[in-house]
């Protein structure tokens, strides 16, 4: 039976677990669904499941054999990224609101950018001992990152990533990855979207 995701790929939850089917190399159908609704969501027989991080995590333990393990070190539990909420207000402000004819708030685009640049500093130094967060492997810790950074990384503020070698060294790594080309090709910003849902 094939699995079934229910969602967007504009949608950073929905290009998450798409990720974590592609490293995986599992079959899936994807089901377009109105972005305003719960995703993203998954069918894999009589299990449903919500929530993109719960849906990984189930992914990761029940197709532990399949192609490669994503271990799951560094997805404390709900694996948000340490990132994900200055990120999410910086594409808002950088992208979204312009869509919407809205101007940026270059206040809160400075204290973000400032509290980005913190995390970022913790990340160089990590990085520079391990290739990934979670140590020599490739982990969910590092995948839960991918979507979050693809917007922010088309942006003009995309050098705070950059000018890290580490990170950018990281970053170049993690997005290449098959899997993360193939769904990254997805994520093309070519509709009107609420970043709610993304």
């Amino acid at each position: 039976m094939v699995i079934k995701v229910h969602g967007i790929p504009l949608s950073t939850c929905t290009a998450r677990v798409l990720l974590c089917l592609c490293e995986k190399g599992l079959q899936y159908e994807l089901v377009p669904v109105d972005p305003f609704g719960q995703i993203a969501a998954l069918e894999d027989g009589d299990v449903k499941i919500f929530e993109s991080r719960a849906i990984c995590k189930y992914l990761a333990r029940k197709y532990n054999e399949t192609r490669i393990t994503i271990d799951l070190l560094g997805s404390n539990g709900s694996g948000v990224s340490p990132i994900q909420s200055s990120n999410q207000a910086l594409i808002r402000q950088m992208i979204v609101n312009p869509i919407y004819g809205i101007a940026p708030d270059e206040k809160i685009i400075e204290i973000e950018l400032h509290n980005l640049a913190k995390v970022l500093d913790v990340y160089e130094e990590r990085l520079s001992e391990y290739k990934y967060l979670g140590g020599d492997f490739y982990s969910m810790a590092d995948l839960h990152h991918i979507p979050d950074l693809v917007y922010f990384m088309r942006s003009s503020k995309s050098s705070i990533v950059t000018s890290r070698p580490c990170v950018n060294a990281w970053w170049n790594d993690i997005s290449s990855r098959p899997a993360s080309v193939k769904v990254v090709e997805l994520m093309k910003l070519k509709i009107l979207f609420s970043f709610d849902d993304i």
